[in-house]
């Protein structure tokens, strides 16, 4: 599919956004305030609840976790102290570091923690994993918190600082006692930002304010990704919701805002030449695309037609359109972990590889029944990566003869459809294309879009005993070698039932004043970061 095709409704609207551009305010004198355009609306404010990104990157600012992890996936303690194993590693004491406080003045207890990982254990993946390890999780006084396992688990605090949304945020007990398919609305944390909701309007902006009383984990580990010290430089950040790329890109020039998360490639080739800007790449680790199914509704309950459109689906297609030509900012032949991640292999690749044939793949369609009915594919108008591949999906689907209904929408909007299982009659989809960034997906503990574990999975409730029974295998694997050889069996496993199908790794680009110097590499983190 031609990007230019893919993009010329949206140059239009762009054209028509220059030449009468709405005016942003004009930052203030003060070094202290960031003004930053976010990928997306923030319409959801609980980020257990929520698994979309610009959640997470909300829930960074405002909360914390009892460990953080570093560029190369190691945890470090971060409100934690520290932990001790005892009675063969079946029990795991984890200590609080002193004088945490909630943004309401509270002191974080140990019971805070415990209330907040229950939550948690029933919406994550890896923390699904914990929980059916756990014999019982106690507080037994306001700085310990006691982990009784059924067996040893070594992925325990690892798990406690997973990057992957949702993230083991520290809520206040009377939030975190919250059903976790329930959004809790009131923000406090005690993190190193305070959220206000005085000035918070949805579609346009969001403040956070310095917590003047955090108390950053001591040094040790390098700050890095979300571990060691949380230094903040910023006294306000605010979030300045554009979702037009010219007139988001004209703010940066212009000095109305300080940080763009994610132009184009056509706006980042120009931003590149302004010589107060810099372009950059968001993470070392690339995003990975996934084109996910709904398998509890025909066509795609049916393998055979998940597997039918693989012959069909050129990554290089997805790839392009979501950052251009330029063969160094993607990679195809990507499978279901990402290129640069410890498990990436060619296991069970071969369908993707190779002269793309959509004759095949309507023969494989008629083979596996479908029969002409609706396919719905929903998706998203925010965010480049999503919105992109949704569009190439939509013109694959039309040219293998689907019987396509498309429906895009806000963010928000599309990820309340798809946590719907209901039939296609009843406000149903059948497919929809995200991308995710690749310290996600780095392995089979916190990958959610690679459980089989039905209704309890990730949206799309995939029933796959074999990538279940790979994934605890991986989870008891002694060593490093024998981990990536049962990594490489469940991307064969992956690549037959087709939870979802790969689309593809590319690198996202992000933008900013070059006087903002000490961005902490991996997602947009404001901590670090500060003006020269």
């Amino acid at each position: 599919m031609d990007r230019r095709d893919l993009l010329r409704a949206a140059a239009t609207g762009a054209v028509a956004c220059t030449l009468s551009r709405p005016t942003v305010a004009q930052p203030s004198a003060t070094a202290r305030i960031l003004r930053f355009v976010p990928h997306a609306n923030l319409a959801n404010l609980d980020p257990i609840w929520s698994t979309q990104l610009i959640s997470r990157t909300h829930g960074f600012l405002v909360y914390d976790t009892l460990y953080g992890t570093d560029a190369d996936l190691r945890a470090h303690p971060q409100m934690a102290e520290g932990h001790t194993l005892e009675e063969g590693g079946t029990v795991c004491t984890v200590a609080l570091r002193e004088g945490l406080r909630f943004h309401d003045g509270e002191p974080v207890l140990a019971r805070d923690c415990v209330a907040s990982l229950q939550r948690w254990m029933r919406r994550s993946p890896v923390g699904q994993t914990l929980g059916e390890r756990l014999d019982a999780l106690e507080a037994p006084d306001d700085r310990r918190l006691v982990f009784r396992l059924k067996r040893p688990f070594p992925h325990l605090i690892t798990a406690l600082g997973s990057v992957a949304s949702p993230v083991p945020f520290i809520m206040a007990e009377r939030h975190a006692r919250t059903d976790p398919f329930r959004q809790v609305t009131e923000v406090v944390g005690s993190g190193p930002f305070r959220f206000r909701p005085d000035e918070f309007v949805t579609g346009s902006l969001v403040v956070y304010e310095r917590n003047s009383t955090y108390v950053p984990a001591p040094p040790g580990a390098a700050t890095s990704l979300t571990a060691g010290p949380k230094v903040t430089h910023l006294d306000r950040v605010e979030w300045r919701i554009l979702p037009d790329a010219a007139t988001a890109a004209a703010a940066l020039q212009a000095g109305e805002v300080d940080w763009y998360e994610s132009p184009s490639p056509e706006v980042a080739e120009r931003l590149r030449r302004h010589p107060a800007l810099r372009v950059e790449r968001v993470d070392r680790l690339p995003y990975l695309g996934l084109l996910r199914f709904n398998h509890l509704h025909a066509p795609f309950d049916d393998a055979r037609a998940r597997r039918a459109l693989l012959p069909a689906v050129a990554q290089a297609d997805f790839m392009t359109a979501i950052v251009g030509s330029d063969p160094g900012m993607w990679r195809d032949g990507a499978g279901v972990f990402p290129p640069g991640t410890p498990y990436a292999s060619d296991a069970g690749l071969a369908p993707l590889k190779g002269t793309r044939d959509l004759g095949e793949a309507k023969r494989l369609l008629r083979e596996a029944g479908y029969d002409g009915r609706p396919v719905r594919l929903i998706g998203t108008t925010e965010g480049l990566g999503a919105a992109a591949a949704t569009q190439v999906a939509a013109d694959l689907f039309r040219r293998l003869g689907l019987n396509l209904d498309l429906v895009v929408s806000d963010t928000a909007s599309w990820i309340r459809r798809r946590t719907s299982r209901e039939p296609l009659e009843r406000g149903g989809w059948s497919a929809f294309c995200t991308v995710t960034p690749g310290f996600e997906m780095a392995d089979p503990a916190s990958h959610a879009a690679l459980r089989g574990n039905g209704l309890a999975a990730w949206p799309g409730w995939p029933t796959s005993p074999r990538i279940e029974a790979l994934r605890e295998a991986w989870l008891e694997a002694p060593d490093t070698l024998e981990q990536e050889r049962v990594a490489r069996q469940m991307q064969d496993a992956a690549m037959e039932d087709l939870p979802f199908v790969p689309l593809g790794a590319y690198w996202q680009n992000t933008a900013l004043r070059r006087d903002l110097v000490g961005r902490v590499s991996g997602f947009p983190i404001f901590w670090g970061i500060r003006r020269t």
